[in-house]
């Protein structure tokens, strides 16, 4: 007989509880390494590849102490996220809407704001062009959304392919970014360096607020991605959440109309003894993958900018990639190319990225909270729906004219950075609500995601200002 936790929240009844199951044994870091690279993969983007390397290119080297801090910031995000999962097979959007009903809803619809902009896209084919010598960029970033589409709902597991992908493209990037350091990167930056530690705390007044909630949201992941760290871990079976079915193309594998609710277990001893090993690999998991390898490609691709094009008139466009890579196969005559087509790569994989995250959030929020009865609208098949809607939607803001990449990776990185906001403050609440007093957030970890709340509180407020008074 199934065992129901009386006391979990549901929503006022339109929630099924969770119910009591034994924490499934631990396994090694080799067979959990991927969410974490995943991460990194899809976040290794508009900040690392445009917002960032744009800061230092326009005001040097100065700001980069708070790349650190953001990422460093989202690690701790991350890993409550991950703990909520670990512990309940949820996602965190399904832990929100326990505490609320609607309050998966409105992040789901959050994160389709700030990423339904194809920014990414956008982004990639620019610097496409400027590896191929030339090329229309509405027709290709239109070709790579097309490509996006069939790829992430025709694969029989969605995760698989995807993280397939972002494993290339972090190897290409490490390839690239460790040439760069012995071939490209200047004394004069790694001098630079020595600035980012004198002038931590000071944000240059260059920089407006909307850019510097951006770049601290894009040091990393940002808004939605940071949460569907969820869904990442789930599907790759860590935890609680190898209970869960994974997410799989409704054409092609074997779809599944049960809702994505979970289970909690006992608190005793051999159940904590395996909750200990799963945190345990789970931190270092996040650590060797999406920390290391977000620090190392903010702090090169910064240098490289600043080795390069830095006093340079760089326009409010990505053109300074252009320049950039000019400057760079005058140095050396094919580095520069291989610095866009890796541009492009990286860019292409993070847009993948993106519509995979939107997709598995909404549909998400939409099969557990909203139709958990219905046979029909499986996960899977809203998951299609939402991926093939942001597609055929950026294909339309493409061929209507509008392609300028830094402002549309602006306004992705701003609501990101509200929801970060918002979403830190509900991770502590439902990590100390919901959880056995054993595993609770608690300590400096409860401290960092507080202060972290009140960090995007105060520049979101700024943001929002700044804004009013362009009106």
């Amino acid at each position: 007989m199934t065992e129901v936790v009386r006391d979990f929240p549901t929503a006022r009844g339109k929630i099924p509880p969770v119910t009591i199951a034994e924490l499934p044994d631990p396994q090694p870091l080799r067979r959990v390494l991927g969410p974490g690279v995943v991460a990194a993969g899809v976040g290794l983007a508009s900040g690392e590849f445009v917002i960032w390397p744009y800061i230092s290119a326009n005001v040097g080297l100065v700001f980069l102490w708070a790349a650190v801090v953001g990422v460093v910031a989202q690690y701790f995000l991350n890993m409550e996220i991950e703990r909520y999962t670990l512990a309940t097979g949820e996602t965190a959007l399904t832990g929100f809407s326990r505490l609320w009903r609607h309050w998966g809803l409105l992040f789901a619809l959050m994160s389709l704001l700030a990423n339904i902009w194809p920014g990414w896209a956008t982004s990639s084919a620019t610097v496409l062009t400027y590896a191929v010598g030339g090329g229309n960029v509405t027709v290709l970033a239109v070709a790579m959304l097309l490509i996006i589409g069939f790829a992430l709902t025709l694969s029989p597991v969605i995760y698989r392919t995807l993280e397939a992908t972002q494993f290339f493209k972090v190897a290409a990037v490490i390839v690239f970014l460790l040439v760069a350091l012995v071939l490209a990167v200047t004394g004069e930056a790694y001098r630079g360096l020595g600035e980012a530690v004198t002038h931590i705390g000071q944000v240059p007044s260059q920089l407006g607020a909307a850019l510097v909630l951006g770049a601290m949201a894009f040091a990393g992941a940002g808004g939605g991605q940071n949460l569907v760290q969820s869904n990442w871990i789930r599907d790759k079976g860590l935890g609680m959440g190898s209970r869960i079915p994974r997410l799989v193309s409704p054409l092609t594998g074997e779809d599944q109309a049960k809702p994505s609710t979970g289970y909690l277990f006992r608190p005793d001893e051999a159940n904590l003894a395996r909750w200990r090993a799963w945190w345990r690999v789970a931190n270092v998991e996040q650590l060797v993958s999406f920390v290391a390898i977000t620090i190392l490609t903010i702090a090169v691709t910064s240098m490289l900018a600043y080795s390069t094009v830095f006093g340079a008139d760089t326009a409010n466009n990505v053109t300074f990639l252009r320049t950039e890579g000019e400057v760079l196969n005058e140095r050396l005559s094919w580095f520069g190319t291989f610095f866009w087509a890796v541009g492009a790569v990286s860019l292409f994989a993070a847009s993948m990225g993106i519509c995979d995250y939107v997709g598995r959030m909404v549909a998400d929020v939409i099969k557990t909270v909203y139709l958990p009865e219905s046979r029909f609208w499986t996960e899977s098949r809203v998951y299609g729906i939402v991926v093939w809607f942001m597609v055929l939607f950026g294909s339309l803001v493409l061929i209507a004219g509008f392609d300028q990449p830094i402002t549309l990776l602006i306004i992705s990185a701003s609501v990101g950075g509200i929801m970060m906001f918002f979403y830190s403050a509900l991770l502590a609440w439902l990590n100390r609500r919901t959880l056995p007093q054993a595993i609770k957030i608690r300590g400096y970890r409860l401290v960092i995601v507080l202060v972290t709340f009140l960090f995007f509180g105060y520049f979101s407020v700024l943001t929002l200002l700044d804004q009013l008074g362009r009106l």
